[in-house]
């Protein structure tokens, strides 16, 4: 195997282009790689001196010519979720900064890079996302970094709002993985799962020149691969709770602390409010850093001057009064605006609410109709689709499920293992039935890949005799408990698992929803809850009017165990 780089300079950037060529008597591909393309748009748009006939004589080599071929290198990097520490020298926190220079991501690099960091336990993508939703609307070139993706990897990384096109993806995927491959070794090992896509994205984010880069924290903060950013122009703490305890303590002093680990000397900080305990803990941090740490408070239908947030849910009134104040702290450092007026009375400007009202994100409080209905006698069938997987954020995801006025409400619920149901499942239905909303039927069901790679296209078998259901059959006897008391009688195994009046387990999902369409003959509402992992999958659906129960896009389970 022959590689040949090209060593690229300008006044403006630096690149390599490696392209590992195959052996002579090898059959050369018949068509270009997608990389292989958006090189040459690159090259040619921002490298000037570099022809494109210099890039035409090494387009026989490539590093695969489809997007599954990407998907697969990720999938075979290591997605170990533990913390960092210094006793493992691949685990260790301060190789990412190894990673970074690796990829010409020099420390001067990542200084011009103007980022509004955000952690938190629930609501941080929220506040990303309507943090970035406002300042594109002022006319900024935004990159926003997201965990975890729901369907498709290329979710994790948006420009400009949009998620980032399969030609730049592999064009930035190839060039930061071969090139980590070539210059890592036993000292400095091959970035984990996560570590490398927080990598890539700061590639993308400078090769691209955003004018403002946000980051969502992916598990914790303080050894959170996004904070190998020194210097933050704002950084924000949405509202804490108990979640990955086995990592971050089991306190909420201690998540508290851990989450406060993106606090930078003197750079400016926001936090929701929060328990005393967590509070104190922000403060005694933000103190020792000279951080000026503020409290934000929830919007109010006066400062959107009518307008609806592009989120649903009241809870969102509070991430978006956090994203309202780093925004406008971040506008303000770069002597664009002045720090818009929250009184109760006041009303915010009118780019403001334009990107409080046009901003999305997946898997969080949708609403989607069922298109396929195997027969005309059946219901329509309506999914509220929330990847609420925490006891505070169960509290707050049945809100504007109740205003699904369907006869039958069924819950189809699953949560990773690490979660415990007898938390979860009690807060569920106790916010449920405060809003006049009572389950007639809980159905339990596996959120699980076939091939567990990452956003590979693949169908689901309907019926896998295979498939470990305990941990379902777990989740199944809690709810029973709450139905009926600890007493709650045993059913006998039917069909799709256990099965009782009240719930019912199912080997996959398509089998839950082949479920409902046959059996259910009247109008429902499905909430669909308990994790991300699960929203994805029933988001993966497209109808296919051949056949009937296909899925087009796997997920990884493993992606992002993080909130």
């Amino acid at each position: 195997m022959l590689a040949v780089s090209f060593l690229l300079r300008t006044t403006s950037c630096r690149l390599i282009l490696h392209i590992s060529l195959p052996p002579l008597c090898s059959s050369l591909p018949t068509r270009r790689p997608h990389h292989y393309q958006l090189a040459c748009s690159l090259f040619s748009e921002n490298l000037g001196g570099f022809s494109k006939k210099d890039i035409d004589m090494a387009a026989p080599g490539h590093n695969g010519d489809s997007y599954e071929e990407a998907l697969a290198a990720l999938s075979s990097l290591s997605m170990k979720r533990s913390h960092a520490d210094n006793t493992d020298k691949g685990d260790r926190f301060e190789i990412l900064y190894d990673y970074l220079n690796i990829l010409d991501l020099e420390e001067e690099d990542m200084l011009k890079m103007k980022v509004i960091h955000v952690a938190g336990t629930k609501g941080k993508g929220s506040t990303c996302a309507f943090t970035e939703s406002i300042l594109r609307n002022y006319g900024f070139r935004t990159g926003l970094l997201t965990s975890p993706h729901l369907i498709d990897v290329r979710e994790r990384f948006r420009l400009d709002g949009v998620d980032i096109s399969e030609e730049k993806f592999l064009g930035y995927f190839w060039w930061c993985y071969n090139r980590l491959k070539e210059r890592t070794n036993e000292e400095i090992p091959m970035p984990t799962y996560f570590r490398f896509l927080t990598s890539l994205a700061f590639k993308i984010f400078a090769a691209e020149k955003v004018d403002v880069a946000i980051l969502e924290v992916g598990l914790g903060g303080r050894l959170d691969s996004t904070n190998s950013v020194r210097k933050p122009v704002v950084c924000g703490i949405s509202s804490l709770g108990y979640d990955h305890m086995d990592i971050l303590g089991d306190t909420l002093g201690k998540i508290a602390g851990e989450k406060a680990g993106i606090f930078k000397l003197g750079v400016p900080a926001f936090t929701a409010p929060q328990p005393d305990e967590a509070m104190r803990v922000l403060e005694e941090k933000a103190s020792q850093l000279k951080v000026n740490l503020q409290v934000v408070q929830p919007l109010t239908t006066r400062h959107l001057g009518g307008q609806k947030l592009g989120l649903d849910g009241e809870h969102q009134y509070l991430n978006a009064g956090l994203a309202v104040s780093l925004a406008s702290t971040w506008l303000q450092q770069i002597g664009k605006l002045e720090v818009p007026s929250l009184t109760q009375k006041s009303t915010l400007p009118e780019k403001f609410i334009k990107g409080l009202a046009t901003a999305s994100l997946q898997g969080r409080g949708q609403v989607v109709s069922d298109q396929f209905i195997e027969s005309r006698t059946s219901g329509d069938i309506v999914f509220y689709l929330d990847g609420a997987h925490t006891p505070e954020s169960m509290e707050v995801s049945p809100n504007g499920f109740h205003l699904l006025l369907k006869e039958t409400r069924i819950l189809l619920f699953n949560c990773m293992s690490v979660r415990d149901p007898n938390l979860l499942l009690p807060h569920l239905r106790n916010t449920c039935a405060n809003y006049g909303v009572h389950f007639k039927k809980a159905l339990f069901v596996p959120n699980m890949s076939v091939y567990h790679k990452v956003g590979t296209a693949a169908d689901l078998p309907e019926n896998d005799p295979h498939v470990d259901l305990s941990w379902q059959l777990t989740l199944q006897k809690v709810w029973e408990s709450l139905v009926h008391g600890e007493r709650g009688k045993e059913e006998e195994r039917g069909k799709y698992g256990e099965s009782s009046r009240n719930s019912e387990v199912f080997t996959s999902l398509s089998e839950a929803i082949k479920w409902l369409r046959d059996s259910v003959h009247e109008s429902s509402s499905v909430l669909v809850t308990g994790s991300l992992h699960l929203v994805a999958t029933r988001r993966s659906w497209k109808v296919d009017m051949r056949r009937s129960y296909r899925v087009d896009r796997d997920f990884e389970i493993l992606t992002c165990l993080a909130e």
